[in-house]
């Protein structure tokens, strides 16, 4: 007669067969339900992401006297966060004027200025909104936007106050939209957080499928809650540290909160 204990190898063996049976399956459960609840962000948020058309007056100056001008047209991404449409971009995408003077720091008569002279809210529809960047932080990366004329009825705002905080690996949901050759359509993206960064301040680093959703663009949590906002955080110029994959400029997720405090001087007004 086999005892129990002599059999407990084989019981091992085919549970393990089991296990490697159930895994895929169980995968493809779990991609499927983070599917479904991407979808379902996407149908919940996806009017607060709005495109953005910004005309800018660039200028060069050398030795103090201006030597070039020109008319640079862009179109970027926004979060709207207020029902009034104030929405929140990316400082770095309306003002590139830090980037090249950061780049040129080792020429000190060389300077880079630029002056958004037009900003338009472009809906899905077609309609175009006028619009104006209210407030700056350079701190932070941040450029709010707001309509000159307030809207006749509370337009789809993110609700920063009911923020998530994932962890290292959980999964998140980007949303973005689409330039005018993909008729400004929503687009969404899953993605992991591959890091938090804790100091000086915190926010998340996130795959490479979030940053071609476009900085401007709004992160959240599987539950549907904003985790934050993808932006720039760069070296001040006179940094030497440029290791590392990213060289001294990345896209990170600023935090919900850390934009809503921002936000708040704003609204205020």
């Amino acid at each position: 007669m086999t005892s129990f204990h002599s059999r407990i190898p084989g019981l091992l063996a085919l549970l393990c067969v089991c296990l490697w049976t159930v895994s895929p399956a169980a995968q493809a459960i779990a991609a499927a339900d983070s599917s479904a609840a991407a979808r379902q962000i996407s149908e919940k948020w996806a009017r607060a992401v709005v495109a953005v058309r910004v005309v800018s007056k660039m200028r060069v100056v050398v030795e103090g006297r201006q030597v070039d001008e020109s008319e640079r047209v862009q179109q970027i991404r926004a979060t709207v966060i207020h029902p009034s449409g104030l929405a929140v971009c990316s400082l770095s995408e309306i003002d590139p004027s830090r980037a090249i003077d950061s780049a040129m720091a080792a020429e000190p008569d060389y300077k880079f200025e630029a002056e958004v002279t037009d900003v338009k809210i472009l809906q899905a529809e077609g309609k175009e909104i006028p619009a104006k960047v209210v407030l700056r932080d350079t701190d932070l990366d941040l450029a709010f936007i707001r309509p000159t004329e307030p809207p006749a009825q509370p337009v789809p705002a993110v609700n920063l106050r009911q923020a998530a905080k994932p962890e290292v690996l959980d999964e998140v949901v980007v949303l973005g939209r689409l330039g005018e050759v993909g008729n400004r359509a929503p687009s969404v993206t899953l993605d992991r957080v591959q890091a938090i960064v804790t100091k000086p301040r915190t926010f998340y680093i996130t795959g490479l499928y979030s940053w071609m959703a476009g900085l401007g663009c709004p992160v959240f949590s599987l539950d549907s809650k904003p985790v934050g906002v993808l932006v720039v955080r760069s070296l001040p110029a006179a940094s030497s540290d440029t290791g590392g994959p990213y060289g001294d400029s990345m896209p990170i997720v600023l935090p919900a909160e850390d934009i809503l405090e921002v936000a708040q001087q704003v609204q205020a007004e």
